[in-house]
């Protein structure tokens, strides 16, 4: 597992059950409202000041995802909203970077995620994704979706390249 840990360069994320925990309100109006984990979302900040690319492929269609994750850092072309084939969206995101599957970690929860997850460098789930997903995952994180289960595998990745510390000047310049 370390070797292939080595060689991430970018992470990319579905949203619902991995960066919330899958519980969605909705309002009469059709307003949707998810809940993400703070550390997570400080991981995905981390990442991109330490040079990692990050991109975000969901079913989900909604104004708020995209602001929630320009707000991390997530360049708005790597903001995949509304996906129904999560591995077209996965190569577009690696050719704009170069990247070979291999350099990227995908966190899934969900059936519509295993073809990415089978194709990444590291796949990753969160405790309570489904069961097909889990046999399909390199690895099971200790948390579930929407409660640190990101975090737990960036901070990882970041520590074992030796990168995971905070610059207060380039994060205020950034955040």
């Amino acid at each position: 597992m370390e070797a292939r840990l080595q060689k991430i360069k970018a992470f990319v994320f579905d949203v619902d059950g991995v960066l919330t925990d899958g519980g969605i309100l909705a309002t009469a109006e059709g307003d949707l409202f998810r809940v993400f984990d703070a550390k997570d979302s400080f991981a995905l900040r981390m990442a991109y000041m330490k040079g990692y690319h990050v991109g975000v492929i969901t079913g989900g269609v909604s104004e708020s995802i995209r602001r929630r994750f320009r707000t991390c850092g997530v360049p708005e072309e790597n903001i995949y909203l509304g996906s129904r084939a999560k591995i077209e969206d996965f190569e577009d995101f690696c050719a704009k970077y170069s990247l070979k599957a291999e350099e990227v970690m995908y966190f899934g929860d969900d059936l519509p995620d295993i073809p990415v997850m089978l194709a990444c460098g590291c796949g990753v789930c969160p405790s309570d994704a489904v069961d097909e997903v889990k046999a399909a995952a390199d690895h099971i994180a200790t948390r579930a979706g929407g409660k640190g289960c990101a975090r737990e595998m960036i901070e990882a990745v970041i520590k074992m390249h030796g990168k995971w510390e905070l610059d207060v000047q380039d994060y205020k310049s950034k955040f």
